[in-house]
């Protein structure tokens, strides 16, 4: 009989996190880490792999990383090489790169805008497309990270809008081509996680805050732990007949819909 504890161990299976170096992708590799898994992350500062690796270690597990831009095939497809020649095959992948900024579509520059694109959308097909000859199958979980944006449009938000609507099209249609080789992909939308970057950008004071709370019907900011528990969920026995789902972990967040953005949190730029 399988125990509660067996579902969440992870020993000797390998996990991979694109952008793992920190916040929420680093405490999801943490998660993994502590359950016993090898843990590979890649992300572009190598001054913050080696502190995130180190730390991943400290669990007790293999951990490894390499400095790589999710925006180049080339240097992300050799990070995920290295990690496959290290640890075998991937049975955990994690696309969680992203990037942000607040700024209304005529005070953004074309290169701002094909920016956070390049990095949140072409990212993930980035890491996701070169993945594929490295993931077990049948078997491999595959997570994108995503946001409200992606259906919930939010002025000042239009790149990111557009970039995550991508992420989750590209995770239902991936779901769709690849369930023939046993392989899942989900995604994962989180609310507003108590100190990550994306809080302190959108929420950069107190006021701020205040108004972005009162849009969370659970009453509180999310925790890393909460992101992290629904991607150990998702890659275990429990969720293994569950593919092309995009999961909000936000308090019940995106319930409130695509109320007036600038009246809610983030003040006008």
């Amino acid at each position: 009989m399988t125990t509660p504890t067996d579902l969440f161990d992870f020993n000797d299976r390998h996990v991979f996190v694109a952008g793992g170096s920190s916040g929420i992708n680093l405490g999801i590799a943490e998660a993994f880490a502590a359950r016993g898994a090898r843990v590979a992350i890649a992300s572009r500062s190598q001054e913050r792999i080696d502190a995130a690796v180190a730390g991943l270690r400290r669990h007790g597990g293999e951990a490894a990383g390499w400095s790589a831009d999710v925006r180049s095939p080339e240097a992300i497809g050799a990070a995920l090489a290295a990690a496959h020649a290290r640890f075998g095959a991937i049975d955990v992948l994690v696309s969680g790169a992203a990037g942000n900024f607040v700024a209304p579509a005529l005070g953004m520059s074309p290169n701002g805008f094909k920016t956070v694109v390049d990095i949140d959308l072409n990212g993930t097909f980035n890491v996701l497309r070169l993945a594929h000859e490295f993931l077990r199958k049948p078997g491999a979980s595959v997570i994108n990270i995503t946001a409200a944006q992606s259906f919930n449009p939010s002025p000042y938000q239009a790149h990111v809008c557009a970039a995550k609507a991508g992420v989750d099209m590209l995770t239902r249609t991936l779901a769709m081509e690849w369930g023939a080789d046993g392989i899942r992909i989900n995604s994962i939308l989180p609310g507003p996680i108590e100190a990550t970057e994306g809080v302190r950008r959108l929420a950069p004071n107190d006021e701020a805050r205040r108004r972005m709370l009162a849009r969370i019907p659970l009453g509180r900011f999310g925790a890393l732990e909460d992101v992290a528990n629904m991607a150990l969920v998702l890659s275990s026995p429990l969720a293994t007949y569950v593919t092309g789902a995009i999961v909000p972990v936000d308090g019940g967040g995106v319930l409130s819909g695509s109320r007036d953005f600038s009246a809610s949190y983030v003040a006008r730029p």
